[in-house]
């Protein structure tokens, strides 16, 4: 009976203190990896803790926030306003909390003679203008376009940062996760298709992008994405509601902290503390 009581004192003093704790985080691809990444080391460090990490898209987190399914909703843009009216319709506050920043590279088939892009002859192959390669100085082939599905945070960033919000064209292909538009454009010829910087691998080619009208190009990397000169880098989030505040708090202390943020750019992402 001893040994009970002393068990069940045990577990109240770890609920109390917040040593024990289930965390659901959801959401975005982009900050899939590295969430995954420092879930791990956190678990390493607070071995009581288990932190379930979940993809699926931006839309997907916050959908999940919403109806109280996770504790955090990772994303890479901002809550739209509709969001925010739902969450102020079901009485919730939400904090917004950026965790790091992301770079996102376009990229092509690795035999594809196009190493430079502007910006607005990627709005014209992805708004359907530009549907050849030989128009923007490449082979005769047709251009094969994919992006992520409009669930996700990328595709909206994409859009809004990238083809000055105008509508993709209908023949655009949605691929569900960043790893699908990787090994699909790594397979076809005549693709292109964007992804986040982490995600980037060799068995794709990088194209160099210009957002002065082709005065100047410059490719995605960490170096680029940290002295400002690669145009294309977005924060990505972390939203949770002020009630679950306590939870979440010891989780975001360490990807906030120094160690954190070297987990940041180990993974591949742009740290918000150097």
């Amino acid at each position: 009976m001893k040994k009970k009581l002393l068990t069940l004192a045990a577990i109240a003093l770890l609920s109390i203190t917040g040593y024990a704790q289930k965390l659901v985080i959801k959401g975005s691809d982009t900050v899939l990896p590295l969430t995954q990444k420092e879930a791990e080391n956190y678990m390493k460090k607070n071995k009581a803790n288990n932190v379930t990490v979940i993809g699926g898209g931006s839309g997907v987190g916050i959908a999940a926030l919403l109806d109280g399914t996770t504790d955090i909703a990772m994303s890479s843009r901002k809550l739209k306003m509709s969001e925010r009216m739902k969450l102020q319709e079901a009485g919730k506050s939400a904090k917004e909390v950026i965790v790091a920043y992301d770079a996102l590279s376009v990229i092509a088939h690795p035999s594809n003679k196009v190493g430079k892009l502007t910006r607005e002859q990627l709005e014209d192959i992805y708004t359907g203008k530009i549907k050849n390669w030989k128009q923007v100085g490449g082979d005769d082939m047709q251009i094969i376009v994919y992006s992520r599905e409009t669930s996700s945070g990328t595709y909206e960033f994409f859009k809004e940062h990238v083809l000055n919000s105008k509508n993709y064209a209908s023949s655009v292909l949605n691929m569900p996760a960043t790893g699908a538009i990787i090994q699909s454009v790594s397979q076809t010829k005549g693709a292109i298709g964007y992804v986040g910087l982490a995600y980037a691998d060799k068995s794709v080619k990088d194209i160099a992008v210009s957002y002065d009208k082709g005065k100047t190009y410059v490719l995605a990397s960490m170096e680029n994405a940290l002295n400002k000169t690669y145009p294309i880098v977005r924060p990505l989030y972390y939203y949770y509601s002020t009630s679950v505040e306590k939870k979440v708090k010891p989780f975001l202390d360490f990807i906030m902290s120094q160690e954190g943020q070297n987990i940041v750019s180990s993974v591949g992402y742009i740290p918000i503390k150097k």
